[in-house]
Parts: C-alpha cells; sequence; structure tokens
C-alpha cells in the first residue's frame, strides 16, 4: 500500500490491486497477488470469509460437488493435510475449510470485513481506478478484481403482501448465523431449486407441518452421501495429480469422473436402464454422465428423464403429489440438476403437503397464510428459496463506471458482455472472476477459480514487465466472443429450460445463455493461446495511450 493525493487534496490510500470478496475466488487472488509482490486489498461485505458459504447456513445446505474435488489444489501441502469427514462435504464444513486457508496463509490482514464495494470509477488520465467503500473511505488501485461470486445475490421474491406477514421470514441464502427451530410450527417453504430440495427434509423432520410451494419441478438424484474413510481419503490424495490434470484439462465440467463413450440410444433399451440404476444407486452428478449426448439430443435426453421420472412415481406414494413432481417443462439437466437426501420421500410424511403454483401462483401473503386459489394455507414461519440473481447480480450491485463514464449496467442491459468471462470492452483493468461468458457455474466453481485467479496474476506479471499501465477487452474480439458463447450453446438443449443460467428467475432479466458451455478444458486452451498470442483481442496501453497487443 501507498499513499497518493487525490484530485480534491486529500492523501488517498493506493493499492496496486483492489479485490472485491473474500470467497475462494478473493482469498486465493490474494494470496497469488502477495506471492508477485503486488500490494492488495480485499473488501468483504460479509463478517467472514467463504463467500457463498459464509451466507448460505440454511439446514441440509450442502456441495453438490464431491467435498475431495471441491477443494484448492495450489498448495500441496493443504491438499495433504485437511480432512474431509464426508464425500459431499456440509456448510459448516466448507466454512470452516475457508477459514482454515485463511489462518494458513495469513489472509485477513489484507481483508477488511463488512465493508461493502459501493462505487469505483476508472480516472482516464491517471490510469487508475477510485474505489468507495460503505464506511466513506475512498482508495485508489491500478488494477479491480471481482470475486463477487456467481450465486451470492439472494433474490427476494416480490409477492403482494409479504410485508404483511407477521412471522419470521427467512432466506436460504441469506440465513441467520444462529440455529432456527421450527419445533411445533407451521412452514411455509417457497421455491423447490436446490436449496428448497436440500432443506425441506430436515425441515419437515423438525415443523408441525410443512407446506412446499412448488412452481417448477426440479430433477434430482439421491446423494448417497456417507462419511469418508482414512483409506478413501487417501487413495484420492495419491492420485490427486491425475484427478486435477484431469479437471484441469479434458473434463467438460472440472469433475474427475469417467467419461462417456457412447450414446444413450447405442444401448438396447435393459442395458441403459441398467446403467441409469447403477448411477442412481451410485448417487451424485455423475448421473448425467452415463452418456455423452444427453445435453445434446432430445430423444436421448428424454430416456434419462423419463428413468427419473419412474422413480419418482416409485418413491412418492400419493399418484397426483407425484406427478406434480415429475419434472416436464424442460430436459434433464439443463436446468443444474440438484443432488438431494430423502428429498423425494419427505412427501410421504403425514405433516407435509405440496401446493402447485404454477398453475395457480401465490395470490398474496397475509398476516398469517399463503393464499392460493382462494385458498389461505396457514403458516407461522416463511422459508424463501427463491435463489439468486446469478452470474450478474453481485456485479450490478455496485456502480462500476468506465471510460467515458459509462456504468457496466448500462452496456450489460441487454445482457452480459465479456472477452473469454475475463473483462468488458470500455472497461480498462476491470477482471471478473468466473464472469459470464467463462465456464463457471456449469463447472466445479474451484477449478474455474484457480484457472482465472492464474491466467489473472500472469497477466499482471507481463504487464509489470512490459511497462504497461492499463489494458482491456477490444470491442470486436468482445462481439465475437460473445457470438460464440451463444452459438455454442445453441447446439445444446440448455437453451429450452427457462433456467437462473438465462436470467429466467428474475423479471425483467434478458434472456441470454450466460455461461460458456463447451467445456472447461476447452476454455483453457482457448485462454492460454490467447495469453501465448501477446493478449491477442485486448488493447493494451503505455501510460499515454491503448494500443492493439501484439498477435
Amino acid at each position: 500500500m501507498s499513499s497518493v493525493q487525490s484530485s480534491s487534496g486529500q492523501t488517498a490510500e493506493a493499492y496496486d490491486v483492489v479485490v472485491v470478496g473474500a470467497g475462494f475466488a478473493g482469498m486465493y487472488m490474494l494470496h497469488r497477488l502477495r506471492g508477485l509482490g503486488f500490494s492488495a486489498r480485499v473488501y468483504e461485505q460479509g463478517g467472514g470469509v467463504g463467500g457463498t458459504w459464509y451466507w448460505n447456513r440454511y439446514p441440509g445446505a450442502r456441495c453438490d460437488v464431491e467435498s475431495m474435488q471441491y477443494s484448492y489444489s495450489f498448495s500441496e501441502e493443504l491438499q495433504q493435510e485437511w480432512d474431509w469427514s464426508e464425500r459431499y462435504a456440509p456448510q459448516p464444513e466448507i466454512l470452516k475449510y475457508a477459514n482454515h486457508v485463511a489462518d494458513r496463509f495469513d489472509l485477513r490482514r489484507d481483508i477488511q470485513f463488512n465493508t461493502r464495494v459501493e462505487r469505483t470509477a476508472f480516472n482516464e488520465h491517471g490510469k487508475f481506478w477510485s474505489v468507495t467503500t460503505s464506511d466513506g473511505r475512498t482508495v485508489e488501485a491500478k488494477f479491480v478484481v471481482l470475486a463477487t461470486g456467481c450465486l451470492s445475490n439472494a433474490r427476494k421474491p416480490d409477492i403482494k403482501g409479504l410485508e404483511n406477514f407477521k412471522g419470521p421470514v427467512y432466506h436460504t441464502g441469506n440465513w441467520p448465523h444462529e440455529d432456527v427451530d421450527f419445533t411445533d410450527l407451521r412452514v411455509g417453504l417457497i421455491g423447490t431449486g436446490s436449496s428448497g430440495i436440500q432443506s425441506a427434509p430436515i425441515i419437515a423432520e423438525q415443523a408441525k407441518h410443512l407446506t412446499v410451494f412448488q412452481r417448477t419441478a426440479n430433477f434430482s438424484i439421491p446423494a448417497r452421501n456417507a462419511a469418508l474413510t482414512g483409506e478413501e481419503r487417501d487413495a484420492f490424495r495419491r492420485d490427486y495429480p491425475e484427478i486435477r490434470r484431469f479437471a484441469r484439462e479434458v473434463a467438460r465440467n472440472g469433475i474427475f469422473a469417467e467419461q462417456p463413450d457412447r450414446g444413450a440410444l447405442d444401448d438396447s433399451d435393459d442395458v441403459r436402464l441398467g446403467k441409469y440404476a447403477g448411477r442412481w444407486e451410485r448417487g451424485g452428478l455423475t448421473f448425467m454422465y452415463v452418456y455423452n449426448n444427453l445435453g445434446l439430443e432430445r430423444s436421448a435426453n428424454d430416456t434419462a428423464a423419463d428413468f427419473v421420472r419412474g422413480k419418482i412415481a416409485e418413491i412418492v406414494k400419493n399418484p397426483e403429489t407425484a406427478k406434480l413432481l415429475q419434472p416436464n417443462s424442460h430436459p434433464i439437466g439443463t436446468k443444474r440438476i440438484c443432488i438431494d437426501t430423502d428429498y423425494f420421500a419427505t412427501f410421504n410424511r403425514p405433516n407435509v403437503s405440496l401446493v402447485d403454483i404454477k398453475a395457480n401462483p401465490i395470490e398474496e401473503i397475509t398476516a398469517s397464510a399463503v393464499r392460493v386459489a382462494g385458498k389461505d394455507h396457514e403458516v407461522d414461519a416463511l422459508v424463501m428459496a427463491t435463489g439468486f440473481d446469478a452470474m450478474t447480480g453481485s456485479v450490478a450491485k455496485i456502480d462500476i463506471r468506465g471510460r467515458g463514464g459509462q456504468t457496466l449496467n448500462r452496456k450489460w442491459e441487454e445482457g452480459p458482455k465479456t472477452y473469454l468471462g475475463l473483462m468488458s470492452a470500455g472497461f480498462p483493468n476491470l477482471f471478473i472472476i468466473t464472469g459470464p461468458g467463462s465456464p463457471s457455474v456449469l463447472s466445479n466453481m474451484i477449478v474455474s477459480i484457480e484457472q482465472h485467479v492464474d491466467w489473472i496474476a500472469d497477466c499482471l506479471v507481463h504487464m509489470r514487465r512490459q511497462g504497461l499501465a492499463t489494458m482491456e477487452a477490444g470491442r470486436d474480439a468482445e462481439d465475437k466472443w460473445v457470438a460464440h458463447v451463444n452459438e455454442v450453446a445453441q447446439g445444446t438443449l440448455f437453451p429450452q429450460a427457462n433456467s437462473w443460467y438465462m436470467g429466467a428467475n428474475i423479471p425483467g432479466k434478458p434472456r441470454i445463455f450466460m455461461p460458456y458451455i463447451g467445456g472447461v478444458g476447452v476454455y483453457r486452451r482457448i485462454c492460454d493461446e490467447v495469453a501465448a498470442k501477446g493478449y491477442e483481442g485486448f488493447l493494451m496501453g503505455r501510460a499515454e495511450q491503448p494500443q492493439a497487443a501484439a498477435s
């Protein structure tokens, strides 16, 4: 850190880099920057590290990527010393891991907690960003890195009368830090995405009655979660070099798993059903890896979707309830598939009921009830499992002003535009980690985070060595990348779902497929080739003026 004379004549703190967010992306970015000799400051709106795992403390919160893979790979010592207790780590354990990382690498001294970045504006004359925080202070930085997370801006639904409800209202994405006890309460749960599916069985065990309000039925696969044995952990650790290489370079989604060598219709009906049954019993996201065309061909996808719908009918005893829980509005896997523990079986409990709010949307919330189709469902507490303004929501909360005072929100009004998901034209020296236009939420997030952080770190070293002051995405390169992202998506079944990948859960948000679906390995090679060609498609500038990067 240094001090500089601001335009107002006052002394302002100045850093090489300001990082926004202290989740897994912000922590690793800080670690890399310090190791390379850059001065950095991280601002985090929460009271601790962990990002989404700091906020999402709802009952049953758990990662859907196996814990031995949902972990950092940058430190061999860290990989070997940390003992994950379960196949799928619960939220408290992931948060404990994040705190361990912060302590082990002494990260907290450069993180300011309980502080939001409210505004940042690029000074074209001085080639720096002016960053204003919620405590009223302004600092300067040559670079700003947005490590704000893809699922960190909880979506609060606009439901008539919600403000009149007399009982407690909770949101799964911003859960209290103390335990919530639903014993002897009538609970209304609105939403059946991942957080609703994870929390419903836990709440049902406590509540006097649980009423689940479902707009869209979702596909979910049993997690088959279990304690990890020492032998299992040791085997994973021995194989980490190959597991990590495969996740980074081969896997489409950054997860080590056996790869399919055929399409769904290449097998006979009996063989195909046997394979689906085997994956159902194994549990987890690998259900979608049985065949290589489930995300590409509807006829293939239908075989997997029909199998899961059949399983729901087997589990749920009431035929009408089972039918409501069977998804029919989208191909399986085109919304992020959920994994669960006893979700569908929960609807066999006498104290659980399901209300369809697709056919009859919620009319109003009264002081003590949720009104649907003229009927009041009496509840003492409400749980909103209504998801996030994904990919762009946390960025949109910051007033970001680039060249000529243009705001990023205005530029992205019709959908986010980036080059490689890393930068947006007109906003020099502003990097985004796992931003729209990168594999991001379609991948093991930590694999994608580490790749972006390493790429940005290498880029900053390159600029320092070359004496470059600014870097920004070229508009032509950005336009071509946005077109490529959409072209690749249109070759799949994914755009057929009204998913948060498309921004479909936010009223008025443009319908555009935001993540890059081409695969983690393919994307990494593209980014590496761009860098090897002198950061082709980016504009580099010395203190005087920007110039095209060498190609």
